[in-house]
């Protein structure tokens, strides 16, 4: 199939209804950190772009929301630019979403947009892809939005990603927000969740 055919891909089969879905279900993520959220009517992206990843760029990235994603995902870049209208940045940093497509793809934390002192809401949302959620086990969670302690069990992110969530916790009220992304559901971690092995 040709890059052009790629970007073609159908994505929401109800544009409008799926994305408001989409969007509520990623509010609720965000509210309820560590709690697990299935996604209905997801596109069918091309590889290596989950379902679920792409319905979350699909909702949130517009012409006002740069977007990185690994450079070497020419078919995914261009099918997100094609249906989103959103600029395609060569730099993280430059990014409003930044588009992991693999865990160890992740750029460092600490190098995306953070916000500034007066506006922390300008900071990077990043979506990460991972192959698996399971509410219930894995890192202790806390914070707003969790009524005593949580927890979630991430596949694939580094063994080191604890630490850097830390670091990014502390910036508070600046860092970044993480949405993550198995291939039909999604959970998030604001950056107001302390994260505990």
């Amino acid at each position: 199939m040709t890059l052009v055919a790629d970007a073609l891909k159908p994505a929401f089969a109800d544009p409008v209804h799926d994305a408001q879905r989409t969007f509520r279900v990623v509010l609720e993520a965000m509210a309820r950190p560590g709690s697990v959220w299935l996604l209905h009517g997801l596109p069918r992206p091309p590889a290596p772009l989950s379902p679920a990843a792409a319905a979350v760029c699909l909702t949130l990235c517009d012409l006002d929301a740069p977007l990185w994603i690994d450079p070497a995902a020419v078919a995914a870049a261009d099918y997100l630019r094609f249906h989103t209208g959103a600029p395609v940045v060569d730099v993280p940093a430059d990014a409003a979403f930044v588009l992991a497509l693999a865990a160890d793809g992740l750029p460092p934390l600490n190098r995306l947009r953070l916000g500034e002192p007066d506006y922390p809401d300008r900071s990077a949302t990043v979506v990460v892809q991972v192959s698996g959620l399971v509410a219930g086990d894995g890192w202790r969670l806390s914070g707003p939005g969790i009524e005593t302690t949580a927890r979630l069990m991430v596949a694939d992110l580094p063994d080191d990603f604890p630490e850097r969530w830390a670091a990014n916790h502390a910036l508070f009220p600046l860092g970044v927000d993480l949405i993550l992304a198995a291939p039909d559901s999604v959970a998030a971690l604001p950056r107001t969740t302390r994260l505990e092995r």
